[in-house]
């Protein structure tokens, strides 16, 4: 982080009077949001743009073309649609405590429940209260001022809004500081973009070396045959070509008083969901249908297997009914490899008649079954399973490495935007 120059305060600091703002130079105010920021409230009645925009906790405003298949879809009827101007700070009312919050750089229409704020004062740099915004502390204060049900989707009113209170510095010092932290943050975005890199090109390596292995063994002198499977043509000869119905069996395991739910995500873990709450996909299901899973099983999920929801248990528990509970008639962890490296080439995905990106629905484990796949020696399956679990461990810690790096720059840059806006690091 060399290229970050700090800066340290000099000047006599105050108590600001607001938890969350802490200490400000002697010389700063704060005041109510609606002293200097105001609401665009300009409607698309008249259809002034068909541009639609769309508000990203990730991205900030980009065009709704560029979102994908994620989140609300736009209305056909724009008319409804408020307008945002290029360096408008636009803000969801009801995801702003979790960081849907930024400036524009477009014209377009935006949702309804999304508010346009721009400077009273010409003066001001807007950049800067947007960088207020990006504060987590400053979105976590927020959260007293929202109704609703759940925490992450309190719309907040904008006469709310307007009286919270707000750091205030002159518009020379507001400038410097935007342009101090333009430069830092594009800076730590940059390195945070290029472990991001690093971690989708181990990630392509890990299942480009699985599908490998999986498909051909580790022996490069070994002699192929035709397997007449589209997706791969040449397997070793001494390996068996079957279907996976003659392979894999579902179970029906009995649930237990004392087990806890297991779920199984993406990137192929089959745990107690308490085991990982935040992360991964889930689907909520009532307790009817559950199946009992041992230790060791190999689980596959019949709506998600296309992306990878595919591995073996490390715990006993339960499951629900759209997750297929599985044995083999080899190593549970080698048909987990394979099943897997099918799910990361779309092999599943390729074969699937729907139209949406879960289209293709194993719920009916008869679809699966009519799967082609092949079967090594017992021996040589364990001796797969032995180097790939090594391989992907290894691979494992170094994404790991690369992800706390990522932690380590994401907290970095907003206590810099912090600092910066409260007045804690002085910039000159």
């Amino acid at each position: 982080m060399g290229h970050w120059r700090r800066y340290s305060v000099s000047r006599k600091m105050k108590d600001s009077g607001m938890e969350w703002i802490g200490e400000i130079p002697e010389d700063w105010d704060i005041t109510r949001l609606k002293n200097v920021l105001c609401e665009r409230k300009e409607k698309n009645n008249l259809l002034q743009t068909d541009f639609i925009l769309s508000l990203t906790n990730d991205r900030g405003v980009i065009p709704y073309s560029e979102k994908g298949e994620v989140g609300n879809k736009s209305k056909e009827d724009l008319t409804g649609y408020k307008l945002a101007y290029p360096k408008d700070i636009v803000l969801n009312s009801m995801n702003v405590v979790i960081g849907s919050v930024g400036i524009s750089n477009y014209f377009g229409a935006v949702s309804p429940v999304y508010y346009m704020l721009y400077p009273r004062n010409k003066k001001h740099d807007i950049r800067y209260f947007n960088y207020i915004f990006q504060t987590k502390v400053f979105q976590e204060s927020l959260k007293g001022y929202g109704n609703g049900i759940m925490e992450i989707r309190m719309r907040i009113q904008m006469s709310k809004l307007n009286t919270v209170m707000l750091p205030l510095t002159n518009e020379e010092e507001q400038n410097r500081i935007s342009n101090y932290l333009d430069y830092n943050c594009t800076l730590i975005d940059q390195t945070i973009e290029k472990q991001k890199q690093v971690i989708e090109k181990l990630k392509d390596y890990k299942s480009s070396f699985i599908t490998e292995i999986v498909r051909y063994g580790f022996d490069k002198n070994v002699e192929l045959k035709d397997s007449y499977i589209q997706w791969m043509p040449k397997v070793p000869k001494h390996w068996d070509v079957t279907r996976i119905k003659n392979t894999i069996f579902p179970l029906c395991r009995e649930v237990l008083g004392s087990d806890n739910v297991i779920t199984c995500f993406r990137d192929g873990q089959v745990t107690l969901r308490k085991n990982r709450r935040e992360e991964g996909f889930t689907i909520s299901f009532t307790e009817h249908g559950y199946q009992g899973v041992e230790i060791g099983d190999l689980v596959i999920h019949g709506m998600d297997a296309f992306a990878g929801s595919i591995g073996c248990s490390d715990s006993r528990g339960k499951c629900t009914p759209v997750v297929h509970v599985c044995k083999t008639i080899g190593n549970n962890e080698y048909f987990m490899y394979f099943l897997r490296s099918m799910a990361l080439t779309d092999v599943f995905m390729s074969f699937s008649n729907g139209v949406r990106i879960r289209s293709s629905d194993f719920r009916n484990f008869a679809k699966l079954a009519i799967f082609p796949t092949v079967v090594p020696p017992i021996e040589e399956q364990n001796q797969i399973v032995n180097i790939l679990n090594e391989k992907c461990d290894n691979i494992e810690k170094a994404i790991d490495v690369k992800k706390k790096v990522i932690e380590k720059l994401e907290a970095y840059k907003k206590s810099l935007i912090y600092e910066c806006v409260t007045g804690k690091r002085e910039v000159k």
